[in-house]
């Protein structure tokens, strides 16, 4: 229930400013997505047929982990980590230009529009590049997210 950026930037202000740090901050925050993700849809997929034809034909936990569970967890995984490849860039850029993530001289677009922004007035293009740049990849990775959706989800209507 805790804003997500907020606490990515406690973290990472107490790890100290570098673009590992940075990293580090959000893997913290965005795992519990991922974990309650996985949680939810092996409960879900548990209680199906197949699984429990499975349980009644003597199949080791492993194996039926392997063979069912994985493999119908694994898609909507791919998916939602795809998806989330836009956001995560977006909140890595929004701490390196709080000065929590990349530090001068790495090139990084977050930094990039901080330093930019001391000469909007005279140079708008070193800020309008970086925004444009991360506007574009989160761009291309949401879609690209979205049409690995109409890939793998089986129960897509044509």
């Amino acid at each position: 229930s805790f804003p997500g950026m907020i606490l990515a930037i406690a973290i990472a202000g107490i790890l100290g400013g570098s673009l590992i740090n940075a990293i580090i901050a959000l893997t913290i925050v965005t795992w519990t997505k991922y974990a309650r993700l996985a949680r939810s849809m092996v409960l879900k997929i548990k209680k199906r047929d197949f699984v429990e034809a499975a349980v009644v034909n003597g199949g080791k936990p492993t194996h039926i982990l392997w063979k069912h569970i994985v493999p119908n967890i694994l898609p909507l995984m791919i998916i939602t980590a795809a998806s989330d490849i836009g956001a995560m860039m977006m909140e890595l850029a929004g701490l390196s230009f709080l000065g929590f993530g990349s530090q001068p001289p790495a090139p990084e677009w977050g930094l990039m529009l901080n330093e930019g922004r001391q000469q909007l007035q005279t140079a708008p293009w070193l800020m309008f590049f970086p925004g444009l740049a991360i506007f574009l990849t989160v761009v291309v990775f949401n879609l690209w997210g979205d049409n690995l959706r109409d890939v793998f989800d089986p129960r897509q209507e044509d």
